[in-house]
Parts: C-alpha cells; sequence; structure tokens
C-alpha cells in the first residue's frame, strides 16, 4: 500500500488529489494550515482509507521539520510527495507591489516546497525510491502583466524541479512537475484578498480547469510503471492559448 504526503491538502488541488488517492487504496498524510478542514477531511476519507494530518506552515521551516518528525512509525515510509501548497497575492505592476505580499509568495511557493522536500528526502534516499511531484504553474513558463514576483517564484519552481531530477537520480527518485493554467479553485480568492466578486470574473465566459482534472492528472503521473518518469507537463483549458489569451464568450 503506497502512502502519499499531500501538502496545501485542506482545497482546491491538494483536496481533490486527496479524495482521488483514497479512492485509489493510497495512505495519506494531509497537509495544512486550517485544523477544522483538515479533520473534517480526515473524518471523510478515513471511510476508504488510512489517514493521518499534520497542521503546519510549510514557510516555517521549524514547524515543517517538526510536524515530519511527529508521524506514527506507520506513516514514515512516503512513496509520493505532492508539493502542493501554493499561493499568489495582489495583481500589481513592480513598482507599485507589496513587500509583504513578495514575501508571502516566496516564502509558500519557493522556500516552503524546499523546506518540505529537505525534511522528506531523507525517508526516499533510505528507501532507495519514491516520487515528487512540483505543482507549478504556466506563470513558471510564461511571464504576464503585472506578475512578476509570483511568475517569479514559479519559474524558481520550474527550475527546482530540473535541478532536483539531476540531483536524486542515483537514488531512483522520480522527480515531476505539473504546470497548470486557469483552475477554478480559491487562488483568485486569495489574490485578490477576499474580493470574490473580482475573483468570479477570472472565471466567467469559459470553461476553466477543474481541481479535479489536476489531481486526475496527478494519480495518471505516479502510477505509470516505475520505468517511466513524465518529468514536465503543462495543463491549460480548452478556452486558454497563452497565459493571457483566453476565448471568453
Amino acid at each position: 500500500m503506497k502512502t502519499a504526503f499531500i501538502t496545501g491538502a485542506t482545497s482546491g488541488i491538494g483536496k481533490a488529489t486527496a479524495e482521488l488517492f483514497a479512492k485509489n487504496n493510497i495512505k495519506l498524510i494531509l497537509c495544512g494550515r486550517r485544523t477544522e478542514r483538515l479533520e473534517k477531511l480526515q473524518t471523510k476519507l478515513s471511510k476508504l482509507t488510512e489517514v493521518t494530518t499534520l497542521q503546519f506552515d510549510v514557510s516555517r521551516k521549524e514547524e515543517v521539520q517538526t510536524a515530519i518528525e511527529s508521524l506514527p512509525e506507520n506513516f514514515k515510509h512516503i512513496d509520493f510527495l505532492i508539493n502542493n501548497a501554493g499561493n499568489a497575492h495582489g495583481l500589481a505592476t513592480i513598482q507599485e507591489g507589496s513587500i509583504d505580499d513578495w514575501d508571502a509568495m516566496l516564502d509558500i511557493n519557493v522556500k516552503g516546497l524546499l523546506y518540505v522536500t529537505k525534511a522528506i528526502l531523507p525517508i526516499m534516499i533510505h528507501n532507495n525510491s519514491g516520487f515528487i511531484v512540483n505543482i507549478g504553474s504556466t506563470a513558471g513558463k510564461d511571464v504576464y502583466k503585472n506578475g512578476n514576483v509570483y511568475c517569479a517564484s514559479k519559474f524558481a519552481v520550474n527550475a527546482l524541479n530540473k535541478s532536483m531530477r539531476l540531483d536524486l537520480n542515483d537514488y531512483n527518485i522520480r522527480v515531476s512537475a505539473i504546470h497548470p493554467g486557469l483552475v477554478e479553485t480559491e487562488f483568485s480568492d486569495v489574490r485578490f484578498k477576499g474580493d470574490t466578486d473580482r475573483a468570479r470574473t477570472v472565471y466567467s465566459g469559459y470553461k476553466a480547469l477543474q481541481a479535479e482534472d489536476i489531481a486526475d492528472i496527478i494519480n495518471f503521473v505516479v502510477t505509470r510503471p516505475y520505468h517511466v518518469n513524465i518529468e514536465d507537463l503543462i495543463v491549460y483549458p480548452t478556452a486558454q492559448a497563452s497565459a493571457t489569451m483566453i476565448n471568453k464568450n
């Protein structure tokens, strides 16, 4: 029975991936900051598979290390690490951007990914196997106006993904990045700081990707035969041709 460690598991892509993995009899370590949501998801998915939860902020390295060290013995063999936790804060020019927003994006999207990966790698290296899936973004492939620091953080994820593959090749650890375009989740609510009306306009006039679409792709990637590594995958909704070109009705 495989075990998956999922960050940002309380909503969006992380939650959808947890739900699909549970149906496929994968043990789950669900991680997030919101205790109530973690507990609710654990209660739901425990009917399908074994589940434990860790409440911590990926951007705080001490919390990350302490949480992972606290895992029950029967959850310490981790097969899949899904580095999903990430966010966008604000949408502004470089000269008008908020330094606090910049810090939040770099701390979570880049440093958080590094902290979690660093803490779990000794397990995978010891086992001489494992699979790391980094959730990037098309913003890590194509810069757009006002995206500056968010795009930079996702370009960093893209570079780290490629570097991890080189560094971990000797240990039979597969590494993959999935770069979604527009996915209809809480992402825009966070970016626009709770302005739900503005967030809704991001997804109006076309069919955006759904969290379940990306979960399905993650599941496909990690269930390939061991000699197969899908290293880099970009996925757009059909209506989206690039970071800035969307066919809206």
